[in-house]
């Protein structure tokens, strides 16, 4: 057993391994080394965060964990209708072309489909899908609000002033 114990000799010092990680010590390093590594071999190290590391003293604001990614609910498939539409738009191409082809009037354009997932915008009636229709609401209803320049309306506005004025100066 003595001689599994002694590794290496280092000059006068006998080297012993570390029961834990099997690093070689001296006794009295060893005795001290054993607590210390049995303690750090237990825990689990947390992974090293080098964006943090990086922005240390600096004024950029960390960011903390993003959320988890909400769970979409899963919307109903309308590949049908999508499938539908795709075939009576190439029904009509064909028709358009042939229409070219022989000299006949045109046909009229299919009727416009719209995607039963989209939302209409209140104010300018065109439809969105769910992200971009939230921003585009809030922006829409902003544009609306604002004073629109007409104009007509301003040169009617102008000389109704400049009529008032010079009604006041002959009055005096």
């Amino acid at each position: 057993m003595a001689e599994a114990q002694l590794l290496v000799e280092d000059g006068n010092q006998k080297l012993f391994p570390c029961e834990v990680c099997g690093r070689c010590f001296a006794t009295d390093v060893l005795e001290r080394h054993g607590p210390i590594c049995k303690k750090v071999f237990n825990k689990k190290r947390k992974p090293f965060n080098s964006l943090k590391q990086r922005l240390q003293g600096t004024d950029i604001p960390t960011v903390g964990k993003s959320p988890q990614p909400k769970v979409q609910p899963v919307r109903k498939s309308n590949w049908r209708q999508q499938r539908e539409d795709f075939i009576n738009t190439i029904r009509s191409a064909k028709q358009f072309t042939l229409a070219i082809k022989e000299g006949r009037p045109l046909p009229p354009p299919p009727p416009p489909t719209s995607n039963p997932d989209y939302i209409q915008c209140p104010y300018c009636m065109r439809r969105f899908n769910e992200t971009a229709a939230q921003r585009h609401i809030n922006f829409c209803k902003n544009q609306t609000s604002r004073p629109v320049f007409d104009p007509i309306q301003m040169a009617a506005r102008l000389v109704s002033r400049a009529q008032c004025k010079a009604q006041a100066s002959l009055k005096k």
